[in-house]
């Protein structure tokens, strides 16, 4: 195995670890998630760093999710890409593409925003900010608070003022000494102005504070504000991309 494919498998781990469903099971070496709510991360089969043949776990995760009344859903990263020829020339549909970029904390400027509180639970306007932007209803409300609920590493919750109010808010999970930054939602009357950008750093300078060495984020690829705004970061490094193999419902 490659350095850079080590570290690809880091990540990958750290993410699935950072945005956490609160129904999962092992089946047949991969991983099947079945959260309820929009999210098809946490409602998808993944592989595993050395899950085996998929056959046994796509026939098996067809079986399941058709029981709990979801529509089948297969992660593909390409680290691991072997359900992507049992799946593909069927029903399956290929859907949202997504990078995983990274980088280093060396040289981080250790300045704080005071307009930017960090604290290691979400507020009630956190929450709020989230739910209206994501159009969430209240399932969808819920199955995030469970999120939050079945964190294990330590997290910290940014919420970005301006004019009055919350502008932007962001999370992070520090998996030992790697930052995985989630949810970055800025309220839509106040995009391009710089408040996610603000929201970011300071979880990247509370990492840092906490020992982390390095960062790692999820971007839809056809995402192109969302791309610049992480490129501005510093997140320049793409280690690998996956996409969804999405069945009917």
């Amino acid at each position: 195995m490659t350095p850079d494919h080590e570290l690809a498998w880091r990540v990958e781990e750290a993410c699935l670890n950072a945005w956490p469903s609160p129904r999962q099971l092992l089946v047949e070496g991969y991983l099947l998630r079945a959260a309820g709510g929009p999210s098809k991360r946490q409602n998808s089969v993944n592989p595993l760093r050395g899950s085996g043949p998929p056959e046994p776990a796509i026939a098996a995760a067809r079986a399941i999710y058709g029981r709990l009344g979801q529509r089948a859903i297969f992660r593909i990263p390409e680290i691991a890409p072997q359900m992507e020829p049992l799946l593909a020339g069927s029903d399956y549909a290929v859907v949202d593409e997504t990078c995983t970029l990274f980088r280093d904390l060396d040289g981080l400027p250790a300045v704080t925003d005071p307009s930017v509180a960090v604290a290691p639970a979400p507020g009630a306007d956190w929450l709020a900010l989230r739910d209206a932007v994501n159009k969430a209803d209240a399932a969808a409300a819920q199955v995030f608070r469970d999120t939050v609920a079945a964190l294990v590493q330590p997290r910290a919750f940014a919420a970005a003022d301006a004019e009055g109010g919350l502008a932007a808010i962001a999370f992070g999970v520090l998996d030992r000494e790697l930052l995985v930054i989630e949810s970055v939602v800025t309220l839509e009357a106040l995009r391009g102005r710089g408040h996610a950008k603000r929201a970011v750093t300071a979880l990247l300078r509370w990492a840092r504070q906490e020992g982390a060495r390095s960062a790692c984020l999820q971007v839809v690829a056809t995402n192109t504000p969302a791309r610049a705004l992480y490129g501005g970061l510093g997140f320049k490094t793409e280690l690998y991309r996956y996409h969804y193999r999405v069945g009917p419902a």
